[in-house]
């Protein structure tokens, strides 16, 4: 007998006893993503498995078991907290603290009328000032926001996607302004505009143009920027938005060969610059599914890189990703409740490889964090890091029957969702059949009726439930950081050489209207001569004009 007959021989005869003793719950037993789980994984799960072919060691193809032989023990993750509230002023302490408190890495979030395109003059801002991020109009507002910060010495993330282009430039102005020279500029750019269309809607013009706007960023980024990943390919919105973890890795995934295709078409080697292309995932509530689509992803990454894109350098072939905890997985009730879900969280996402980490406060889904929340969520990862004895071996769940199941089967249902999108024509015109749109909703309809009928128990929402009110500190804005930012603004507009503004504007307009141009240099003589995202903005609204999302049922 083989040992794989006695192995399913063993397993049978474990499952008749099973059923015969009748112990079992009824369950479900299923993932946050309704994926059923058996009662029990063994050598029979992973036997069409070759190991170096589909696992391999640490640091060797297709990585999935991390892009670094040495795992942590070679370099932590970095402890990046997205932050960014009311005023520059408010958020460049905030900032302060936050590398004080041990944070090696900021990821700036802005509110709603930066990541909209608007100047917080224009009526569409009212209202709106700092609500969830800060705000930011100018090169007066950047260098604020930047004072002090040791640009040459930390990496910077910017959660932007349709301004992207002039808000980067904005940190590259204010950066060259202090005498750091842009090439030494280590961060990321979010940029990842097509999941605007898939789940968050942030979008102003329509995608062609998008994305010409982003492949300007990745040619400049490649040409003048070698420490700068001009985008992170972003599945944290998409799963934010309701969908399951295959989903948020199959739109993310296909989302980041779109950029590789629109690269190519630009005449780019893809070796100049898939290296410099990274990606951003949620890490949820169901541990061992979030530990498979991490390792999944790095494995679909290097495939598709090296076999159907032909890249030969070894380092176009690593997926290096940061992971945020789940923000949709966080509850006004029992807030206290969310430090336990966010350890488990960040916990799945250092057992997958994350190179960087933002874990969300306690309080998140009643305000923006309070420093004391900001100062837990660090220190949550740095008992992970310093006290778990996680990251004393590299991928440590590696060999599991059942994490080699789950990431294998997360591969298999991503290639199905590939093709899925390549029937229908690709990225953009799935977008336009609301087909990704579709499959989400499908999704998180699923999940909220599972809560709704108690098959999915959610601790302090549908099941052991409180009427204690939340006892958290709120926090507080500045009154007169609005006043001040305005008051900034337009001394800034007033004070300009409106000449060198004026020609500024009319070069970048040309670029824009010359699809063979980069725009990336034109935009940076504008912001150098005081132009502000507002008015870039809108000077794309009038060239490329405004998309309108078509309702599909």
């Amino acid at each position: 007998m083989t040992d794989f007959e006695r192995s399913k021989r063993l397993r049978r005869e474990y499952d008749e006893a099973v059923i015969q003793e009748g112990k079992e719950l009824a369950g479900p037993f299923m993932t946050v993503s309704g994926r059923p789980i058996d009662r029990v994984y063994d050598a029979t799960d992973i036997a069409d498995l070759d190991y170096e072919r589909d696992i391999n060691l640490p640091g060797n193809y297709p990585y999935t078991r991390g892009v670094h032989r040495t795992g942590y023990r070679g370099k932590p993750w970095t402890i990046r907290m997205f932050s960014g509230f009311g005023s520059v002023e408010e958020t460049n302490q905030r900032y302060k603290d936050l590398l004080a408190a041990g944070n090696n890495g900021l990821s700036v979030a802005f509110d709603m009328p930066t990541l909209m395109g608007y100047d917080h003059d224009e009526p569409w801002a009212a209202g709106e000032f700092g609500s969830c991020g800060v705000a930011v109009d100018s090169l007066s507002d950047m260098e604020i926001l930047l004072s002090n910060l040791p640009l040459d010495k930390i990496t910077t993330s910017m959660t932007i996607n349709s301004p992207a282009p002039v808000v980067w430039a904005l940190f590259i102005a204010a950066a060259e302004k202090r005498g750091i020279p842009r090439a030494k500029l280590a961060g990321t750019l979010q940029n990842d505009i097509l999941k605007e269309y898939i789940a968050q809607n942030e979008f102003i013009y329509p995608p062609d143009h998008s994305m010409r706007l982003v492949t300007d960023t990745i040619e400049f980024a490649s040409k003048e920027m070698p420490l700068w990943n001009p985008v992170s390919v972003s599945g944290y919105h998409i799963r934010e938005a309701g969908a399951t973890a295959a989903q948020e890795l199959a739109f993310t995934l296909a989302n980041g060969i779109e950029y590789v295709k629109w690269g190519l078409a630009r005449g780019l080697d893809i070796d100049e610059f898939a290296g410099r292309i990274s990606f951003f995932f949620n890490s949820h509530n169901d541990f061992f599914e979030e530990v498979a689509k991490f390792r999944a992803a790095r494995r679909i990454w290097a495939r598709q890189m090296r076999e159907q894109f032909g890249a030969r350098n070894p380092r176009s072939w690593l997926m290096r990703f940061h992971t945020q905890t789940a923000g949709v997985s966080l509850s006004e009730q029992q807030p206290e409740v969310n430090l336990v879900r966010v350890a488990i969280q960040a916990l799945a996402a250092v057992m997958g490889g994350t190179q960087s980490l933002h874990t969300d406060a306690m309080d998140e889904a009643i305000a923006l964090p309070s420093e004391k929340a900001a100062r837990l969520a660090v220190r949550t990862q740095q008992v992970i890091l310093h006290e778990s004895g996680v990251i004393n071996t590299v991928d440590p769940l590696g060999g599991s029957y059942f994490v080699e199941k789950l990431t294998t089967d997360m591969e298999n249902e991503v290639l199905k969702y590939f093709d899925q999108v390549e029937a229908l024509g690709g990225v953009i015109p799935a977008i336009e059949h609301g087909f990704f749109q579709k499959e989400i909703a499908d999704a998180s309809a699923r999940y909220q009726f599972e809560v709704d009928t108690r098959d999915r128990i959610v601790v302090g929402v549908n099941e052991y439930v409180s009427e204690e009110k939340p006892d958290i500190p709120i926090l507080k804005f500045d009154p007169e950081g609005e006043r001040r930012h305005l008051a900034r603004l337009k001394q800034h507009k007033a004070t300009r050489d409106s000449a060198k503004h004026a020609a500024a504007l009319a070069a970048l307009e040309s670029a824009s209207r010359d699809p063979n141009s980069n725009t990336m240099p034109c935009i940076l003589d504008a912001v150098n001569a005081g132009a502000t995202v507002g008015e870039v903005c809108n000077l794309w609204r009038r060239v490329f004009g405004e998309y309108r999302e078509q309702v599909v049922v």
